[in-house]
């Protein structure tokens, strides 16, 4: 069988989901079928392009080399199908962040860029489907909480924000100097799940809490935020992801002087190339203008 655009798709897809099971249930394939058509196009360019494992499947240097050409085919392939619409031909720039990042990172950034001669694509994932999607060219910039490095992707530190202890305005707490875990370990509590440090803390306030009602963690920062404001809620969360409402008053920041601290790292990454890409270059001097108002912000 010959190599067709589609299995460079399924390429892209396997590559992005660490898993041949994973890419056929987003199509209705089953997996044998997922493997043969790897296996074609592994026949075709003659390199084995997975290791396969228990838990999934992991590419090859060969198939991290070779993934460039296959985004860059299906991208044209894309820009073709605009021409024949009569779409304008601009650069096209696709961006990707955690889902508790977009309203201080999509908004001020389409905002910034609005008059540029580009189009920007706005997307949400988890920081390491990220990490992939940058690495098959399906994403040009991203923005993620610290994770693992991999080879040809340039990471740059934007922001560390601190995890504090928020309530709305009217909220009993709110405005009450020297507080105690203890003190609000009794209160309805919802903390954003913003990593390890979540749950441990979750263990200290269970130790403290004298009623029998469920501590919740969730996700994504909307959610956090709303409880507190629309429920009468506390929750633990990045400062960052509500710096706005913290600006205005909507949400107060409770002075809990035991609070264990912890951050959010959020990191800016994206691909070298040996070309220059003048509409990333300005995505990447945008977004360090926007990191450097955010640090008087959160910091």
């Amino acid at each position: 069988m010959a190599m067709t655009l589609d299995d460079l798709q399924l390429l892209l897809d396997v590559v992005n989901r660490g898993s041949f099971s994973k890419a056929a249930a987003i199509r209705g394939w089953s997996q044998p079928m997922v493997s043969q058509r790897i296996a074609v196009l592994e026949q075709a360019l003659g390199q084995p392009l997975f290791r396969r494992h228990r838990r999934g499947a992991t590419p090859t240097p060969a198939c991290e080399q070779f993934l460039p050409a296959a985004a860059a085919a299906l991208t044209a392939l894309e820009g073709g199908r605009l021409a024949m619409q009569g779409a304008p031909a601009l650069p096209r720039i696709k961006l990707s962040c955690l889902p508790s990042l977009t309203t201080v990172v999509f908004g001020p950034l389409l905002l910034a860029l609005v008059d540029e001669a580009f189009e920007i694509r706005c997307n949400t994932d988890h920081s390491g489907i990220i990490m992939q999607e940058l690495l098959t060219g399906e994403t040009d910039v991203g923005f993620i909480l610290k994770c693992p490095a991999i080879a040809g992707i340039q990471l740059e530190l934007l922001c560390r924000s601190p995890i504090i202890a928020v309530a709305c305005a009217t909220h009993p707490l709110a405005g009450q100097r020297g507080l105690t875990l203890q003190d609000i370990a009794n209160e309805r509590l919802a903390p954003q799940q913003w990593g390890t440090g979540c749950d441990e803390l979750i263990l200290q306030l269970r130790l403290l809490r004298q009623v029998a009602s469920p501590l919740h963690a969730i996700q994504p920062a909307s959610a956090a935020r709303e409880l507190a404001l629309e429920h009468g809620f506390i929750t633990l969360m990045p400062a960052l992801a509500i710096s706005r409402d913290l600006e205005v008053g909507r949400l107060i920041q409770l002075d809990v002087v035991d609070l264990p601290q912890d951050h959010w790292d959020v990191m800016m990454a994206w691909r070298s190339g040996k070309r220059p890409n003048p509409a990333k270059e300005r995505v990447l001097e945008a977004a360090r203008t926007l990191a450097r108002r955010w640090s008087g912000k959160s910091a």
